[in-house]
Formats: C-alpha cells, sequence, structure tokens
C-alpha cells in the first residue's frame, strides 16, 4: 500500500471544496482511494459555529454538544457523547486550527463521499475510485489519537471472515476487519493534527473491494451487543 501525502494552503470557510480538490489533486490512478479530513468538509459546508463573547464559552460547548449528540454524559475531563451511532470525545467539536471558532463534523459525510467520488470519476476517466472522510478518535485507555471513518464511498467498510475457516481448518465465528477505519488510521498518521497542512491524502494499492454501492450502517454494532458494554457497566468496580 502507497500513500501519499497532499500538502495544501489553509482551506478557507464556504470554499468550494471539489475546486479546492482539483487544485491540488491533478490524478488520481484506478483503484485508488481519495482521503479528506473531515475539517475542511465540514468548513465547506459553513459547519461552524462563533464564540459569542457575551456567553460562558463552556456553556455555549455544552449547548452545541447536546445538539449535535444523540446521547450526551459530562465527564471529567471532555463530555462522552455518542453521535451517528460512534462514540466520540464532544460531538467531535474541534477548535485547533479553527481560528477562534468551534467547527462542528460535516453534516453527512457517507452522501458527501458519493458525491465527490462521482465527480472525480468523471474528470479522471476512471472505473473504480474510493472516497474516505475522516476525523481522529481515541481509544480507552490509550494515550493519543488514530483515525477513524465518518463516511466513504466506491469500497467496501469491511471484510467479513465469519464462517470461513483459518490456517488450520477451524471455522471463524467473529472475525471482521474494519477496513475503514483501519484505511482512515493510515491516513491519519501523515495528515497529523498540528500544522503539518495535509488535509489530503491518496492511497494506492490498498486491499480493498471497490463497489458501486456501500451499506453506510456494515460498521456500526447495537449498543447491547457491544464487546466493551459490560465492562463500562462495571467500570467503577476497576481498580488502577
Amino acid at each position: 500500500m502507497q500513500i501519499k501525502t497532499i500538502k495544501t494552503r489553509v482551506f478557507k470557510e464556504n470554499e468550494n471544496l471539489l475546486d479546492f480538490i482539483l487544485k491540488y489533486v491533478k490524478k488520481l490512478p484506478e483503484k485508488s482511494i481519495l482521503v479528506i479530513t473531515s475539517k475542511i468538509v465540514a468548513l465547506s459546508e459553513g459547519r461552524t459555529a462563533q464564540i459569542d463573547p457575551n456567553i460562558s464559552h463552556d456553556k455555549m460547548r455544552e449547548k452545541i454538544i447536546k445538539s449535535e449528540s444523540d446521547f450526551a454524559l459530562k465527564t471529567k475531563l471532555v463530555w462522552l457523547t455518542i453521535k451517528d451511532g460512534m462514540v466520540m470525545a464532544s460531538a467531535g467539536i474541534d477548535e485547533s486550527n479553527a481560528n477562534g471558532k468551534l467547527i462542528l463534523l460535516p453534516k453527512n459525510s457517507f452522501k458527501l463521499a458519493e458525491i465527490i467520488r462521482l465527480k472525480l470519476k468523471e474528470k479522471f476517466k476512471i472505473k473504480n475510485l474510493g472516497v474516505l472522510i475522516t476525523d481522529s478518535r481515541t481509544f480507552p485507555l490509550r494515550a493519543g489519537i488514530t483515525g477513524v471513518s465518518l463516511g466513504y464511498a466506491g469500497f467496501k467498510g469491511i471484510r467479513d471472515y465469519r464462517g470461513t475457516p483459518d490456517i488450520f481448518g477451524r471455522i471463524l465465528k467473529f472475525s471482521r476487519t474494519d477496513v475503514a477505519d483501519s484505511l482512515a488510521t493510515s491516513a491519519v498518521l501523515y495528515m497529523g493534527e498540528g500544522k503539518e497542512q495535509i488535509p489530503l491524502v491518496v492511497i494506492k494499492d490498498a486491499p480493498v473491494e471497490f463497489v458501486e454501492k456501500i451499506n453506510k450502517n456494515e460498521l456500526k454494532i447495537d449498543i447491547r451487543e457491544d464487546l466493551y458494554q459490560p465492562l463500562f457497566a462495571k467500570i467503577k468496580k476497576i481498580k488502577f
């Protein structure tokens, strides 16, 4: 797998995202994946909030976080939230590299990824193309961030091994590979969290299955079936 980073100027709020991409991406190979950071997608949609000097910063953040979340729980460090079927801190609202504003998550990353994919396929005359929109996330009990997929188009987001044999013939019952988030992590490693100015990455030779239609719910797990649910239910009993 090959990863090509694309350094750009600072993206401006309400700027045309496709025009910006084409300014820096002059060619896309067949069976490549264009990765786009969610921050410039949100900025292109005007998904920002100006901090009101007449309102407490914390109160303003709390109001926006609750309005953006399906579930919100205040904790020692952040608001722990569920949005679009994913656990995240503070509904994904970001203040880094935001020039004094709050940047929210995009409206519908799956829909936007498909729109961009179709336009780029037509522009570059290619048949198979993936588009992946990323954000950053933390794992429980791990320091630092990794990448996560908010939406994608053009490739299957999960590889399912269930019902197939392992190398010794044992039938696998649970094994699946999270393709979309794995690719997102690879890209975010290069995109960085500081002043890198790398909002676009092109991945070539990725081990993915390209498709025209995807199931945007294929990565979701019912909270009642989640592997870690029993752990969190008893977290107060754990000593560190």
